[in-house]
């Protein structure tokens, strides 16, 4: 039930679950009632990132949606955070400080701010990331 609820929303890949999401995902939760997560489809990392997770949607999905803090999970099929918002209706959205300041994030913000929905960032757990992670294991 969400009536009468801070609703929050963040997103990520979730690959390789390690203490950076965990850091988000708490953190995202201390600051609203009911937090949906969307987890990136294998298909939308793949055309930002150039290769797919190493734990397929659905596990990445699975493993989220059993973490305490979570209410909700949901696919992220497309980077559009309006449409994210036109078809969740949070109220606050949760994003890691790496992306605050750039252009896009800027945008995002204004638009955001126009509707209501305040944008809330977090440090960026720096001395790990799936992408260090998949480094140390299979040297990518």
């Amino acid at each position: 039930m969400r009536v009468g609820k801070l609703v929050g929303y963040t997103t990520g890949v979730f690959d390789m679950f390690h203490v950076g999401h965990l850091n988000i995902l708490r953190q995202s939760r201390a600051r609203c009632d009911y937090l949906i997560v969307g987890v990136t489809t294998d298909e939308l990392v793949e055309s930002r990132k150039g290769r797919r997770p190493i734990v397929p949607l659905l596990e990445r999905m699975e493993v989220v949606q059993n973490l305490r803090y979570v209410d909700d999970v949901v696919a992220q099929t497309t980077m559009d955070k309006d449409e994210a918002w036109r078809n969740l209706k949070f109220d606050v959205m949760f994003v890691g400080d790496d992306w605050k300041g750039t252009s896009a994030w800027d945008a995002i913000e204004a638009h955001f701010a126009a509707v209501g929905v305040a944008i809330v960032y977090f440090p960026y757990t720096a001395h790990t990331s799936s992408t260090i992670l998949r480094r140390r294991v299979f040297g990518e």
